[in-house]
């Protein structure tokens, strides 16, 4: 109680469930998640994950079936991650380009089996696609260049508009490659598939799990420093957004996610445009680790976490406890 408000007792509404309910100010849905999956060769093929427990690759018959899982249990998304077999991967990544390659018969497989029941994000980047790790090509010196680095990133994303992709989501964090995407899309007759821009995306910790799951943790050589944000840096992630906007995306991308709400926050108050966050893997294996221990709950650390998110001001969360978040929100 205040002097201001004599009588007023926050406790009152709290005291039971429907009015809990009823005050509630933020709600979490299926509709708010954004499923992972990642996509290996064979058929018939499923492939648990050591240090993601509880998540696998799957071939590609696999992934349509979990698209249509995605479908029955409300949630509006899915996206795709390939771990390209060591022998189709080389310093150039021109397996990207392949119009055969996993991601795009991936994505034809789910559209196949879904239809427009639930829309296919695809990750543009090089980083599954090339022998050393990075998500560019590099220089004699081992820096990633940009601007060549970009042309591969349009003929990418526009082999996957062509295959059935309904949003790209350029990873990369190169200069200038969502107005070059863009206008590559507009050109080749694919105006309405959107650009999820990864427009702050933070050279983090958090990855290492995501890097074992498409093969390219144990490739990488150097770090993605150059290219990737200072975890220190909040101003820059406002100019990156402002740029990436500018150029053509329609919604943006925190990346890691809880450690960066500050950022969604900042982000969703300036702008006032759709934004989403990363969940990432060493956040989702966190959780894991903590319910396994018996430290928490599994099922409300999972829910709380995502809430926190639509809280910050989120408009959807990728996160890999999609499908498990939404049969906890279905009842």
């Amino acid at each position: 109680m205040t002097a201001a408000y004599p009588n007023l007792r926050l406790r009152r509404t709290r005291a039971s469930a429907w009015s809990r309910a009823l005050h509630r100010e933020t709600v979490l849905t299926p509709a708010d998640l954004i499923w992972p999956l990642f996509v290996t060769e064979g058929t018939s093929v499923e492939e648990p994950i050591g240090s993601l427990p509880g998540v696998s690759r799957w071939s590609v018959d696999g992934i349509a079936r979990r698209a249509k899982e995605a479908a029955t249990l409300g949630i509006p998304c899915i996206a795709l991650f390939p771990n390209t077999q060591a022998d189709r991967r080389s310093d150039d990544g021109a397996e990207a380009l392949n119009p055969d390659n996993l991601m795009c018969r991936a994505i034809r497989a789910v559209k196949d089996a879904c239809g427009s029941d639930i829309g296919v994000l695809t990750d543009v980047a090089l980083d599954p696609y090339t022998s050393h790790g990075q998500d560019g090509l590099l220089d004699n010196d081992g820096y990633v260049v940009n601007d060549d680095t970009v042309a591969v990133l349009v003929d990418q994303a526009i082999n996957q508009a062509e295959a059935g992709a309904d949003v790209i989501a350029p990873s990369d964090m190169m200069d200038g490659r969502v107005r070059a995407i863009r206008m590559a899309l507009e050109m080749n007759g694919h105006p309405n598939v959107q650009i999820m821009a990864y427009a702050a995306k933070y050279a983090s910790a958090f990855y290492g799990p995501f890097r074992d799951a498409v093969g390219s943790g144990g490739l990488l050589k150097g770090d993605k420093k150059s290219y990737q944000m200072d975890p220190a840096n909040a101003e820059e992630a406002l100019r990156e957004v402002a740029l990436d906007i500018a150029e053509g995306a329609d919604s943006v991308m925190v990346k890691p996610g809880l450690p960066y709400l500050d950022i969604v926050r900042r982000v969703k108050e300036r702008f006032e445009v759709p934004v989403f966050a990363y969940q990432v893997s060493g956040e989702y294996a966190m959780i894991e680790a903590a319910a396994a221990a018996g430290a928490g709950d599994r099922d409300a650390l999972v829910l709380e976490t995502l809430m926190a998110f639509k809280r910050a001001g989120c408009s959807g969360v990728l996160t890999y406890h999609a499908a498990h978040a939404a049969r906890l929100l279905n009842g």
